[in-house]
């Protein structure tokens, strides 16, 4: 059976919220577990990796031992859900420096255009 990967998410943004209540029903519980940036867990695993505190602002996936972020992590998640949405996979293929720039559009005004929590919605 294939270890599962590990998705951590920014829990107090209701757009991450809401995107990882879809990756759990598309079957994503399948193959990953998640954990908010601001749990003990999410915490510890950072410290244990040496991820910057600049990460704090993306979404990171551990998989198969290695880490992705941002644009990467999404499409990788992506490509294991159910249903047509795993189509967008394609976008892998457009450079990370293009693919980059639009999600750090929406991480930069995510709370802005989608609101924030006092807490996590998932965990």
């Amino acid at each position: 059976m294939e270890k599962k990967g590990i998705i951590l998410y920014d829990g107090v943004c209701n757009l991450c919220n809401y995107a990882m209540r879809f990756i759990i029903k598309n079957g994503g519980a399948r193959h990953y577990q998640f954990t908010s940036l601001q749990s003990d867990l999410g915490k510890q695993t950072i410290d244990a990796y040496g991820i910057s505190e600049k990460a704090m602002s993306t979404v990171i996936l551990f998989e198969n031992e290695k880490i992705y972020l941002r644009s990467t992590a999404i499409l990788r998640i992506i490509r294991k859900l159910k249903g047509p949405v795993k189509m967008l996979y394609v976008f892998i293929l457009i450079p990370p420096f293009i693919r980059n720039f639009l999600y750090n559009v929406i991480a930069t005004n995510r709370y802005k255009w989608f609101g924030k929590t006092t807490e996590c919605g998932v965990d």
